[in-house]
């Protein structure tokens, strides 16, 4: 497949998925645009695209004119090469439900992001819904873009990140998918393996902590304070240091050296600190970032059973205490009136609860399963 004849179709319309489908047509390569809520991109499919504001003076803006808009999802999966999943974590179960029927030989799917073993999950979903296509599954660490959504038919981008990591399930298939995109999207590197992307998962660590930490203030307030700034004390600090820790031990467990929060901080925004807190505190692109105005967030709703509870089931499975995650997966069912441990990311959920950690490392890389 030539790189200048790839087509893309972009899967959700929210901030992150107006971002890409604008930018990949201003671009000038060829897109659809699905969204299962037809009113929510009518305005998209008045216009014919999506206009593009960038922050950046040299960053893409323009109209984006986009070939199909559409909520029929065979018209969707009929037409691209590559399919840009940009939805919430929680909602990856169905889109591949949905896409099964329609997917063909050597078509390529990418979470963006995956959150924690999205591939994982998405990849099970397509063979219990009985796709035999061969298609190539991937997911993004993190979302290239931060980027909102301006109006019916119009996305600002406010950066690009400069690297992200990628990763096929089986990692065998990252490099074909990065020579793919790579006219289009050259900021995406090679992120190793989905244990990887999926473990260094930061938000993981950041988003619930400081949320249910702050969960009083943010009824009383509607969240009107600085989410890391205010909400981040040194006992919020101390809490969220405990289960980075956890996390780190876990991804030891099974052979991955991940990063710590106050190392990605230190290379994300060369922010420095003796601990999270002052790390947190010194970093200048936090200020101004409000709290959120509800606990019905995403910051608890898909950073908990997607980002959280695989982490901790995958170490309670090979044998490293998770006390702390426990604790806030059990405040957020508490707060929510749901089970969470029942509704994540379960290893039975994403198919691994029977692997070794040989087992589980042959099948992240090489695709081979026992």
């Amino acid at each position: 497949m030539g790189n200048e004849s790839v087509k893309y179709t972009v899967i959700g319309a929210g901030n992150g998925g107006k971002a890409m489908a604008a930018h990949l047509a201003v671009l000038g390569f060829n897109v659809a645009l699905y969204n299962r809520t037809p009113e929510h991109i009518a305005g998209i499919k008045a216009r014919g695209g999506i206009y593009l504001e960038s922050n950046d003076p040299n960053g893409p803006r323009g109209f984006g004119e986009l070939v199909i808009i559409t909520s029929d999802i065979q018209e969707a999966v009929d037409y691209g090469d590559v399919l840009m999943v940009v939805v919430p974590a929680y909602a990856h179960k169905d889109i591949a439900r949905k896409c099964a029927p329609f997917l063909r030989d050597e078509q390529y799917i990418i979470l963006h992001p995956g959150r924690t073993f999205g591939a994982l999950e998405f990849k099970k979903e397509l063979r219990d819904a009985g796709s035999t296509s061969n298609v190539r599954v991937a997911e993004a660490q993190t979302l290239i873009y931060a980027s909102r959504a301006e109006g019916p038919a119009q996305a600002r981008i406010f950066r690009i990140k400069e690297a992200v990591p990628l990763a096929a399930i089986p990692a065998i298939d990252t490099q074909y998918i990065l020579d793919i995109i790579k006219p289009a999207f050259p900021q995406f590197i090679d992120g190793i393996d989905v244990l990887h992307t999926g473990i260094n998962n930061i938000g993981a660590v950041f988003h619930p902590a400081i949320t249910l930490m702050n969960a009083g203030r943010i009824e009383d307030t509607n969240g009107d304070f600085q989410f890391y700034l205010n909400g981040v004390t040194p006992t919020v600090a101390r809490i969220m240091e405990v289960l980075d820790r956890e996390r780190v031990t876990v991804a030891s467990a099974i052979g991955v050296r991940a990063t710590t929060a106050i190392d990605w901080l230190r290379m994300a925004y060369n922010t420095k600190g003796e601990n999270l807190y002052e790390a947190i505190h010194n970093q200048q692109g936090y200020r101004g970032i409000p709290a959120p105005p509800t606990l019905q967030h995403r910051y608890i709703t898909e950073d908990v059973p997607m980002s959280l509870v695989p982490i901790a089931t995958l170490g309670k499975r090979y044998g490293v205490s998770v006390r702390c995650m426990d604790s806030i997966i059990r405040l957020a069912s508490i707060i929510h009136r749901t089970d969470y441990l029942q509704r994540g990311r379960t290893l039975e959920r994403l198919g691994i609860e029977r692997l070794s950690v040989n087992e589980l490392l042959r099948y992240v890389t090489e695709g081979i399963s026992v």
